[in-house]
């Protein structure tokens, strides 16, 4: 059986960011057939390809003049074949608003080529009327040029450092391209976020303990399974973390 390729609409207002994502796409093709049907500068200008020539999946910046790729988005899932929005950006300040208009992915730039197809597969493979689909059983990981799939239910935490969130296992760390509000968002129900820049896994959590004897100076830091390693837990995030480990 021949799979149709996804027919994609790549909206950026930086001309080289649209061409490289081109390539990109063009790079993956063969293992998940795509057709880049159209490119738009801005959002006004992305609406009018849609109603023209329509698209199956958007590839939009969230930062952009006049119309920016939230509002996109929204117009966007008005429309009676409103495609899935995977945003592209250099910032992840706006992951939050994405997932607030169901976005399917979030990527940050410059966007890998297996995170692209592991995005584009979440589209392909989404339930109709849902472009959501299921949380991906694995990370794919890119290590000198070969893919490594991580089991998502062998990581231990993530914990977000600089431009990159490293995934930790009990052998060995990993460095993902997804943020943590991604993450977060995709896997809440296996997840917990104990400090703005961690998530630990609720099944990696052997306990809890208190540090410091001065009131004003100790904080709480969660023991893991299979780990020496102790992580600490923030003053703000503690109440959640309590109430979600029923203590």
């Amino acid at each position: 059986m021949i799979v149709p390729p996804l027919r994609v609409l790549i909206v950026d207002d930086e001309a080289p960011a649209r061409l490289r994502l081109r390539d990109v796409l063009g790079d993956i093709a063969t293992r998940v057939p795509n057709r880049v049907v159209g490119m738009a500068a801005n959002g006004f200008e992305a609406l009018r390809l849609l109603d023209e020539i329509g698209a199956d999946v958007v590839l939009a910046d969230v930062s952009m003049p006049a119309m920016n790729g939230v509002v996109f988005a929204r117009e966007a899932a008005a429309r009676s074949h409103a495609p899935a929005v995977i945003f592209t950006t250099a910032h992840d300040e706006y992951a939050l608003d994405a997932f607030d208009v169901a976005a399917t992915d979030y990527l940050m730039k410059p966007v890998r080529a297996e995170r692209l197809a592991t995005a584009l597969s979440r589209v392909r493979h989404a339930p109709d009327g849902d472009g959501e689909g299921e949380s991906r059983p694995h990370f794919c990981v890119t290590e000198r040029g070969k893919t490594i799939f991580v089991p998502v239910d062998e990581v231990l935490y993530l914990r977000a450092e600089l431009k990159y969130v490293t995934a930790r296992t009990v052998e060995r760390e990993y460095l993902l391209g997804d943020t943590l509000v991604q993450i977060e968002h995709e896997y809440g129900d296996l997840f917990l976020r104990i400090h703005r820049n961690c998530l630990v896994a609720r099944a990696a959590v052997a306990g809890v303990r208190r540090v410091g004897e001065r009131e004003a100076e100790s904080h709480w830091e969660i023991l893991l399974h299979g780990l020496d390693e102790t992580l600490p837990v923030s003053r703000r995030q503690w109440p959640q973390v309590r109430q979600a480990l029923a203590l």
